[in-house]
């Protein structure tokens, strides 16, 4: 924690009672000449308009889905529809004092708040504007499509426009707002401030505390939303985030024009369900949602009840809420009322609730309420109204015999598929201004120590330089880190114990005296937060580094590197980018929950970009690399080399900047007899093996270091066993399920002709980890691999193994699941 703070037991002991403050509760009162005179008579009209295009958008997905047809249109829509009947007043009402600088995340019920917020977006802006925004997007295709729906003017062809674009969407269709790879449950469109939507429940969560940091720490205009449901209450990165939002450290240590905390506000669409649980009464104790902010801090996270059923009141809550959190005193929680009509998908029969209830809702239905009010109120007439709803009716009609056609509606191709999964982009810096710091680089007392390091390991007599005197792979990093730091102003950095500390290896050591707070800070134990919310930062402009202390961390990470982070360019057909660098340490002597190689997890993962160095001058030319592309990139760290010193590079870690190219392996030793690729600290124990074939046998090893795992080129790797005949590949990951095994397999494809026998994995054993004394029964050793090439490979004479490599070996152990 930051060592500026002072916890004083004098204070903390003391004897008191912790006082709540009160909690609103559906406090609007409707009064309609405030409401004239604040939106007036156009502005409240709009708002039944908007209401009942969502809710005609919605019954019409609903009919596809359960009828395969609509309005005498017949289609099969194979994909999902989580629909928002019911709850449009909630989506409407938010979006009345937001504009397009205001971003809002949502969840997979989202098509109404994509809708609103783009609808009210149209409100706002200018025809000129609205113009050029949709000739830009997506080269003007989806324009051209909604062009053929009857239009009056440019805002009017702006509504077929987002109509179109969604629909289309939804429906897997090139023109859509993400060339159909996004669909029904991910679909946005960020010039108008609607952000991905999340098919995670609670999926927002973090990912839109991301965006309001960027908003905070860059300083851009604006408030961030995340829409998630009641039922993401049970979900730990809702917590998570809530908690990463709420940080202290906001107001006490970060510098003050700034701005405070980040700007974002929790709403919960609180609709009673999550998916067939009941929250209120079966599967949550909270009652009233609302309460929670209390439990989060001094401010109750300014959280109030909201009618979600009453549009103007979300308007009026929002409007406020906005405002203090322009401030900079967020977070806040907004529980909105509302309910959904429909079930939690057409295939829902709604069987865990009574048709009472779901009658009593009709009853009250928001649209027929807020309509009835205008009419009681001499804004408009019944008749007026029902000419509003024909006309939308007319123009979805319009726009779904488009998007059901397959010849005006194309689909994109595979191979375009292949082309959004990395955006393969250098950038050096994100915005064109200065990095604030709080010294030069060259006066940073880190790189002052380090001008007077060793930056080869060897002296001119080839002996060791001394631990102490050499520059080293935690050094490496911090030159690269620190560079871009002074390059990028959007950078910047979180995790555990990031700041004063030095990180946890001393990789940021130095870093604390050149980056104010807001660009290095310490944040909770909160590992999915911590990537989430770098997912949410990258996504919105910036770049992130975010780090996870130890690799056996990632499971509490799991759906923000998975789902989150791999997946949000592709989605997003490529408007998005993610210049996220995940930093990663290989840990050992820790034990079995801390001594993990999982470098398989994110090697199944289609979108990561996958780091491994195992020298300082790999080290730092990758990360330079890292930081310098667009793409998600899981920088693994072995803890056993973070005081290596550069062994293979004669002329040393140079100080000027450089980088290693992308996904290319590297020879450090060449030979002719068998090949060795190792994947991290595993080179050196390949290095001694090789010492020893050598010295025992003349056998001359070559060693391939891969450095990469995603991208990978397999040419050097293929080159290699054409020569030697023989391969054996080894890492510190365990066995089973190795990455190594899928190296081995393309290797096996690409290179049949040439090998002499089967490829040879060598990892450590299918067991926990054990004590740090016990290591050297689990963790790969030199002899490991002498013996597994006796054993498959070329038997060598008089060599006794000390492990037991062979068939029969690998037979028994899997017997026994280990």
């Amino acid at each position: 924690m930051p060592k500026s703070l002072l916890i004083n037991p004098g204070e903390v002991r003391k004897a008191q009672v912790i006082k709540i403050k009160d909690i609103p509760v559906n406090q609007y009162r409707s009064d309609i000449q405030k409401e004239v005179a604040t939106y007036g008579k156009k502005r409240l009209l709009r708002v039944w308009y908007d209401m009942v295009t969502i809710r005609e958008f919605e019954s019409m997905l609903n009919s596809f889905k359960t009828m395969g047809s609509w309005n005498g249109i017949e289609y099969n829509h194979k994909g999902p529809a989580h629909l928002s009947i019911g709850q449009e007043a909630a989506a409407v009402g938010q979006c009345i004092n937001l504009t397009i600088d205001d971003f809002i995340f949502g969840s997979h019920r989202s098509h109404g708040e994509i809708l609103a917020k783009c609808y009210s977006a149209i409100w706002q802006l200018d025809e000129v504007s609205l113009e050029h925004i949709m000739k830009d997007f997506l080269n003007g295709d989806t324009l051209s499509i909604a062009e053929k729906v009857p239009y009056r003017n440019i805002k009017d062809l702006a509504e077929n426009f987002v109509l179109y674009g969604t629909l289309a969407e939804i429906f897997a269709r090139k023109a859509g707002f993400n060339r159909g790879l996004g669909g029904s449950m991910h679909a946005f469109f960020t010039p108008f401030g609607s952000m991905p939507n999340n098919a995670i429940v609670g999926g927002s969560a973090d990912i839109a505390t991301g965006a309001a940091l960027y908003k905070r720490i860059n300083r851009k205009p604006g408030i961030v939303i995340a829409n998630i449901g009641d039922a993401s209450m049970g979900c730990g990165p809702v917590w998570e985030a809530m908690m990463l939002a709420s940080m202290d450290q906001y107001r006490n240590l970060w510098p003050e024009d700034v701005g405070g905390a980040p700007p974002i506000l929790f709403n919960f669409f609180n609709n009673f369900y999550g998916m067939g649980g009941q929250t209120m009464g079966e599967t949550m104790g909270y009652q009233v949602l609302a309460r929670v902010g209390a439990g989060v801090n001094p401010e109750n996270m300014h959280s109030e009840r909201v009618d979600g059923y009453n549009p103007l009141a979300v308007a009026e809550a929002i409007a406020r809420k906005k405002e203090l959190l322009l401030a900079g005193k967020g977070p806040v929680l907004l529980d909105t009322l509302t309910y959904r009509i429909s079930g939690h998908s057409p295939s829902d029969a709604s069987s865990y609730r009574t048709q009472e209830e779901i009658k009593l809702w009709q009853e009250a239905d928001a649209i027929e309420a807020y309509g009835n009010y205008l009419i009681t109120n001499g804004l408009c007439t019944k008749e007026e109204l029902e000419t509003q709803r024909e006309t939308i009716q007319e123009k979805l009609l319009e726009v779904v015999k488009l998007a059901t056609n397959d010849t005006i509606s194309e689909r994109v191709s595979g191979q375009f598929i292949e082309s959004v999964m990395y955006s393969h982009s250098r950038v050096d810096k994100m915005e064109d201004r200065s990095a604030e710091l709080l010294q030069n680089l060259n006066e940073n007392p880190r790189v002052k120590a380090l001008q007077g390091k060793y930056r080869y390991g060897f002296d001119s007599e080839g002996k060791p330089v001394p631990k102490n005197k050499a520059f080293q792979y935690r050094d490496a990093l911090f030159e690269a880190l620190a560079y871009r730091c002074t390059i990028d102003p959007t950078m910047a950095a979180w995790g555990e114990e990031n700041r004063d500390w030095g990180g946890a290896f001393a990789v940021y050591r130095g870093l604390t005296e050149l980056l104010p707070y807001h660009r290095l800070f310490n944040s909770p134990i909160s590992e999915g937060a911590i990537v989430g919310a770098g997912v949410g930062y990258a996504l919105s402009g910036g770049r992130a580094v975010v780090e996870l202390m130890y690799c056996d961390f990632m499971g509490r990470a799991g759906d923000e590197i998975f789902n989150q982070a791999a997946k949000w360019q592709a989605m997003s057909a490529g408007l998005l980018k993610m210049p996220l660098v995940i930093r990663v340490s290989v840990g050992n002597k820790y034990g079995a929950q801390h001594s993990q190689d999982w470098s398989a997890l994110v090697a199944h993962i289609p979108g990561l970009k996958i780091m491994f160095p195992a020298t300082p001058y790999d080290a730092k030319g990758m990360m330079n690399l890292a930081l310098r592309g667009t793409d998600p990139v899981i920088f693994f760290e072995s803890q056993l080399l973070y005081d290596v010193s550069e062994q293979f590079e004669k002329n040393g870690v140079p100080q000027a900047y450089y980088e290693i190219p992308e996904g290319e392996p590297a020879i450090r030793k060449q030979g002719k007899d068998i090949t060795i690729a190792t994947l991290g600290a595993t080179l050196y124990k390949a290095l001694e093996a090789a010492r020893i074939l050598q010295e025992r046998w003349g056998l001359e090893a070559e060693i391939i270091d891969l450095r990469f795992i995603n991208p990978l080129n397999y040419e050097v790797i293929i080159e290699s066993v054409k020569k030697t005949g023989k391969l054996v590949l080894a890492s510190d990951a365990v066995e089973r399920g190795s990455f190594l095994h899928t190296v081995a397999s393309n290797v096996q494809t690409l290179a049949f002709d040439y090998l002499d026998g089967p490829v040879a994995v060598v990892g450590s054993r299918n067991w926990i980890t054990p004590a740090a004394e016990m290591e050297h029964l689990y963790f790969p050793q030199k002899e490991w691999i002498i013996d597994t090439i006796h054993e498959r490979l070329l038997p060598l004479k008089g060599h006794v193994p000390t492990t037991v490599q062979s068939i029969g070996e690998i037979l028994r152990r899997n017997r026994l699941g280990v």
